[in-house]
């Protein structure tokens, strides 16, 4: 049964992980735009960033029959500095005519700073301004219910229709919020950190399984590309049906992520179907 992973940073990860992806049934991924490791010093880094997620990425994926698309913006990490963030945000328009470039993310918040929340919202005109879907990360850190409430509220007095969003990493205590309000959710799955593949399917249990999609994000750190097979796993362990499995790891995704002109998605119906 073949599977999306929405969100997860190949960049960092090695090409046997594309290998292991494949084996285990992943027919597409999105790679948002993140952290290096280390701050950039300068716009340029950025732009050969772009130029990576557009060109290389998709090429290595493809090796393994894996459809690989990008989201670019500036990260919140870095975006406490203006000069740099708007530097970037000037070059943004220039990839998105890519032909995997989906739309703006992961912009969001990482610990609340009013620079941060500046460029969001900078980052939300553009994305209203091109049409383009929006992916969101919500803050790692103890105020999270706090960053989540904030990036909401900043989405909505753009009026930007809540269906055109995914707001990412998700827990127990911001999923409903987000449900509530008409936008799409991410559980981003890893070993120790944010939510387990158990967690998530506890979560499911709980609130159902609309518009709400699972992630390995897969980054520099402990983290783990095959999180969604194992959450599909815990999902059968527990009696789940393969359509509710497809729900959530295939039919939302495909929904979510067609709004995107750039989208396949009969493609990739069809490779999930093999």
């Amino acid at each position: 049964m073949g599977y999306i992973d929405p969100h997860i940073h190949m960049i960092s990860r090695t090409t046997d992980d594309y290998e292991r992806l494949a084996l285990a049934g992943c027919v597409a991924l999105t790679e948002p735009a993140f952290w290096a490791g280390f701050d950039r010093s300068s716009a340029q880094g950025f732009y050969d960033y772009f130029r990576c997620l557009t060109e290389f990425e998709p090429k290595r994926a493809s090796q393994y029959g894996i459809d690989h698309y990008t989201w670019l913006c500036i990260n919140p990490k870095e975006a406490d500095d203006l000069g740099l963030a708007r530097e970037v945000l000037q070059i943004i328009p220039e990839f998105l005519s890519s032909p995997n470039v989906l739309g703006i993310g992961e912009i969001g918040l990482n610990k609340n700073t009013k620079n941060e929340l500046l460029i969001f919202e900078e980052h939300l005109e553009l994305a209203s301004k091109h049409n383009q879907p929006i992916l969101v990360h919500t803050p790692h850190l103890e105020d999270k219910k706090k960053g989540t409430r904030l990036i909401l509220d900043a989405i909505q007095a753009h009026n930007i229709p809540p269906h055109r969003v995914l707001i990412d990493h998700v827990e127990e205590h911001t999923v409903e919020m987000v449900l509530e309000k008409g936008f799409w959710a991410g559980m981003t799955l890893y070993p120790e950190t944010k939510c387990t593949p158990q967690r998530a399917v506890d979560i499911l249990e709980m609130y159902g399984k609309e518009r709400l999609c699972m992630n390995s994000a897969g980054d520099w750190g402990p983290s783990d590309p095959l999180a969604v097979p194992k959450a599909i796993l815990e999902m059968r362990r527990r009696g789940h049906s393969k359509m509710d499995i497809q729900k959530v790891t295939l039919q939302n995704p495909l929904a979510f992520l067609g709004q995107s002109p750039h989208f396949q998605t009969e493609k990739i119906l069809e490779e999930s179907a093999e």
